[in-house]
């Protein structure tokens, strides 16, 4: 099998990263790049046998570009702390490992939402390349969206890969906020203007497209909080453009 290192990256994730790794058997090196956590990620990585780099977080794309230009191997597996592979995903990667006949191997991923998997909405399945030749590719995208772009043909593995994304709604809507000033800052530094059309339109367009067309009601309640959120986050990230906007034409008054 071609030797494949799984990198992760991590900041405060002491409640993930020891299942995370538990799940990683079929790596031939699993690396840490760690982004200065506060609590005992780096001591529990170090335990379950990861190699462990700290490095002030660059941002998403180039945090996990780091990690794979880093890793050990050409052959990279990237999974996030809050993610676990199944024995069947597992079991995949060492037989595709065997003779590849790819650049990249998609992931299916599946989200642990409140107490049971979201199977609709546009949540499942999540489609992700995360396994790879990183001599034909790499890590791309805008932060907070990032993702792998190879040069060769993709294909897809059986299997899923678990999310733990979100403890609770608190948990989510701290994401959101997150997330959504990120945006925020990059659209104002690329130039774009808020639209009170886009504000009006975006969000309600997201909840029907989530909900209905992609049959978020299946999932019951869930699949209505899932939608709403999602409608909340294109809201917010309109919502901090105009305050941002707001704020600098206060400063040029």
């Amino acid at each position: 099998m071609n030797p494949v290192s799984a990198c992760i990256i991590t900041r405060d994730e002491e409640a993930h990263i020891a299942e995370c790794i538990a799940t990683l058997g079929f790596a031939d090196e699993i690396l840490v790049v760690d982004s200065l956590s506060r609590d005992r990620t780096v001591e529990i990585a170090r335990q379950g046998g990861a190699r462990v780099l700290e490095q002030e977080f660059l941002g998403h794309v180039r945090q996990k570009q780091l990690a794979v230009e880093r890793a050990a191997h050409d052959w990279v597996f990237c999974i996030d702390a809050d993610e676990r592979v199944s024995a069947e995903l597992a079991a995949e990667i060492a037989r595709v490992l065997a003779a590849p006949d790819a650049a990249g191997y998609e992931v299916a991923r599946h989200t642990f939402y409140l107490g049971r998997y979201i199977d609709h909405g546009g949540w499942w399945p999540e489609w992700r390349l995360r396994l790879f030749d990183r001599r034909l590719g790499g890590w791309c995208g805008t932060d907070p969206h990032d993702h792998v772009r190879v040069e060769g043909r993709v294909l897809r593995l059986t299997g899923e890969l678990s999310h733990y994304n979100y403890r609770d709604l608190s948990h989510h809507l701290q994401k959101i906020d997150s997330y959504s000033s990120i945006i925020a800052e990059r659209r104002e530094l690329q130039g774009e203007r808020f639209s009170l059309f886009r504000l009006v339109t975006r969000p309600p367009l997201r909840f029907l497209r989530m909900y209905l067309l992609k049959g978020g009601f299946r999932d019951g309640l869930r699949g209505f909080l899932v939608a709403w959120m999602g409608a909340f986050y294109v809201f917010m990230k309109y919502a901090k453009l105009w305050e941002r906007d707001s704020v600098a034409a206060r400063r040029e008054e």
